[in-house]
Parts: structure tokens; sequence; C-alpha cells
């Protein structure tokens, strides 16, 4: 008797895109046919997904449902000066491109299904029913109703300085998911098998010094001190700056790979002399983990996890791991103990202390 496989379907934004996340529980079959489609992973998401379009829309028996560009244009006029503050706070407070997009989108799920009702009105029962509406009804994932709650938290309390406004308003836990990583004889294969220059250092670097792919792309020929051994991340993730420590390992690779390619201003660039693409470092890895054999469904922040990891397990205090990550919250970090298996092995067990 064979169980039936259960795919969901969502719309959600991702990378500044509209996308349809495609939703299942582990199954290798499954994953090798969403492959073959086209679909791409995403960390973020935890979820396989596809561009918008009407015809997959029409292919996973959705319905045509209203995206942003159809629904911006009918925001009732009363809730539009709403939406003109919203968006104009966001850019004073410099959020990213991809979470102003992402919270002016959310939003505007809200205005559009207030019609001509003002969204100051709302109180707070209200706005747990539209929430419970868009869980029950609309079925969006935890991580997209979080969202959703954050934009709208943000404009009662940033726009109209009501604090804590949604103090009250549940959250649904989002799912704990552990770290995917990479044991070391295999990165040392994965490595092996890069045999470009370029391609080979970007992943080293990544591994190496646990940088995201973000953070590896912009780094610039200035922010490298080969002296001390380190190398200046600047604005990384939550517009944070901080300093990675360069393998020395690596120095002479370094040199080599800046007198073949002579970069002028960031350290990897494309072959029109442009920075090089957080996709194409991407495809690399991907690339890299094909020839290696590795069979993992794992992406290139798999060598940031694993570089944490494997510290972890050579005995790298937990906080000097958080600062080289530029964690703000331990807890975060804290998260890389429940991955490292060595750890868990030197655990004695007290039957063991008996005499």
């Amino acid at each position: 008797m064979t169980t039936k496989k259960t795919v969901k379907y969502e719309l959600a934004t991702h990378l500044g895109s509209d996308v349809i996340l495609i939703l299942f529980d582990y199954d290798v079959e499954l994953i090798q046919q969403v492959k073959l489609s086209g679909a791409r992973w995403s960390k973020t998401k935890k979820a396989w997904y596809v561009p918008d379009s009407v015809l997959l829309r029409e292919q996973f028996g959705l319905a045509p449902a209203e995206n942003n560009k159809t629904i911006l244009p009918k925001v009732h006029p009363i809730n539009q000066v709403a939406l003109d503050n919203f968006t104009n706070t966001l850019l004073l407070k410099a959020y990213s491109p991809n979470t102003l997009k992402t919270y002016r989108n959310e939003f505007t799920q809200l205005l559009y299904v207030l019609k001509n009702r003002h969204i100051d009105s709302l109180d707070m029962d209200q706005l747990r029913s539209y929430f419970l509406y868009c869980l029950s009804q609309l079925k969006l994932s935890e991580n997209t109703l979080h969202s959703r709650i954050n934009a709208v938290k943000f404009y009662f309390e940033q726009v109209l300085k009501r604090e804590r406004f949604l103090f009250e308003i549940p959250r649904p836990k989002k799912p704990s998911i552990l770290p995917k990583v990479i044991n070391a004889k295999d990165i040392s294969k994965l490595f092996e098998v890069t045999t470009n220059l370029k391609h080979n250092t970007m992943l080293k670097l990544c591994y190496g010094m646990g940088l995201r792919v973000s953070e590896v792309v912009n780094v610039k020929i200035k922010d490298i001190d080969s002296k001390n051994r380190q190398v200046f991340i600047e604005r990384a993730k939550g517009k944070k700056d901080r300093y990675a420590n360069l393998p020395e390992s690596i120095l002479e690779q370094l040199r080599t790979y800046y007198k073949t390619y002579k970069p002028k201003k960031y350290l990897f660039e494309g072959q029109a002399g442009d920075q090089y693409s957080t996709r194409s470092v991407q495809q690399v890895f991907k690339a890299s983990l094909r020839k290696a054999k590795i069979n993992k469904d794992i992406g290139i922040h798999g060598l940031r996890h694993s570089f944490a990891t494997h510290l972890l397990e050579n005995g790298t205090d937990i906080r000097f791991i958080q600062e080289l990550l530029g964690h703000n919250d331990i807890n975060t970090t804290l998260r890389y103990t429940h991955v490292s298996s060595k750890s868990l092995k030197n655990v004695k067990s007290p039957l063991d202390n008996m005499g």
C-alpha cells in the first residue's frame, strides 16, 4: 500500500520577486521531480519555489489570486495616504530593497481586503480575526504569516506610533530546522574537483571564513589585510560591520589569484569587470557538488554552517564563533551545538562513571 504524497502550493515573495512555493514533506522522488521542473530551493523559506505565472497557477490548480500588481490600483483612495506613509517610513529608515518590497506587498494585501474602510480604525480583535483568516482560509505558511504580521506591526507602531500595539497578537510557532552541514572529508573533495582558480578561491573563502554568499561577492581589494590576516566585512546582514579571520593556508593562493585575474575593485569580478553575482557563485557551488558526487540537498550557505560546526567540534568557544559569524543573538549560534555529532559523542553517560 502506497501513501499519497501531499503537495501544497503557496503564493509568496522571495528575493524581491513573486513566486509560488512548493511545499511537501521530505521525499527524494518529489525532490528530483521539482528539480527537473526548474524549481529552486530557498533557504529562508525552507521550500522549493518557481516564478509566479498564470500558466503555473493553472497547472498547480491555484485560483488566479490577485497579485500586488493588480491589487495596488485597487487600494481604496481612503487608504492611499496610509500606504504612502508606510512606504516613506520604510525608505527613511533605510530598510533593504527586499524587505521594503516584502513589507509593502504584505501590507497591501490587508488594505485590499479592507476596501473602503480606513486601516486606522481597526482594533486588536479585528486584526486578530484578519490574521486568523490568513492562517485558516488563505493557508499562509508560518514564515509568510510572520512577514504579514511584521508589516502590519510596522505600520501601527512605526508610522502611527502606537507602542506595542500588536503585542497581544499570538504568532504561529516557526518550524525548528537545524542547519545542514557537509563533513570535512567531503569539503576537501569539493575543493579538489573545483579546478578553476577563481571558483576554488571563492568556495574556500566561503568555508574558511564562514562567509555568506552576499559577503564573499562584496569583498573589496581594500578590505583585505593580509599582514594581520583579516578581512573587513562591510555592512553585512543587519547593516553590521565585522572582521573575519583570513586563513593562513589561502594567502599564497590569494596572491596567485590576484596576479592572474588582476581585479580592480571587488576581489571577485565578472567578465565585464563588474561585481560577481551571488547567483553565479551558487551555480559554481552546485556544479562542484555534482563533480564531487556529494549527494546532498544543500545550498552554498551550508559552507558557512559547516565552518561553524567544525569550529565547535574543534573546541572553539561558542562566543568566538558568534563573533566570527556576526550573530547578534547567541541563540542563533547555539543551533550548531545540536548539529555537532562529535560534541554529543563526547558526552559520557553517568553509567560509565560507576565503579
